[in-house]
């Protein structure tokens, strides 16, 4: 995979991992029908290297992962419009794995009891387990790798420290 060319405005890792947990949803792009891009917003969890996604049964983003499972999934963390500067200000992660389906009964109520962790914080366990078990039978679990990791900032940020 490539490099950064504007190394300058690399975030560390921490940072970029930061920006991952803090995000209310990211972008996860698939290739879908014909080889086009299918890109698509999606909330998610995570844990260590792992990104956890739910979704149906059945539909275009599972034909796609299916076909090819290499996907990317980008999370913008800030984005500023300066008009006066005629820049934006911002701070992105983009991830780079491939993603599958869980087929294991526990995996997949881990993961959905870490997506109601980060989704549904107030929520008592005993309301979140009635949750799963109300929905579980026409929800499926996506579990994305990432295999590489980056995170990218304005150089506005920089020069302004922040």
């Amino acid at each position: 995979m490539r490099e950064m060319r504007r190394s300058r405005q690399l975030l560390g890792e921490a940072e970029t991992l930061e920006i991952l947990d803090r995000g209310s949803h990211g972008v996860l792009a698939l290739i879908g029908d014909g080889g086009y891009p299918y890109a698509l917003p999606i909330s998610y969890a995570r844990e260590g290297d792992r990104l956890y996604m739910h979704c149906a049964k059945a539909g275009h983003k599972l034909d796609a992962l299916r076909a090819e499972p290499r996907a990317s999934f980008c999370v913008v963390a800030r984005d500023e419009v300066v008009p006066e500067e005629f820049t934006t200000r911002y701070r992105s992660a983009i991830a780079f794995g491939r993603i599958h389906e869980l087929a294991g009964e526990e995996d997949i109520l881990r993961a959905l009891r870490l997506l109601c962790a980060k989704y549904c914080p107030g929520i008592g366990a005993e309301a979140v387990e009635a949750a799963i078990a109300r929905e579980r039978a026409g929800v499926n679990v996506l579990e994305f790798k990432i295999e590489r990791l980056s995170g990218k900032q304005a150089r506005e940020l920089i020069e302004k420290g922040g």
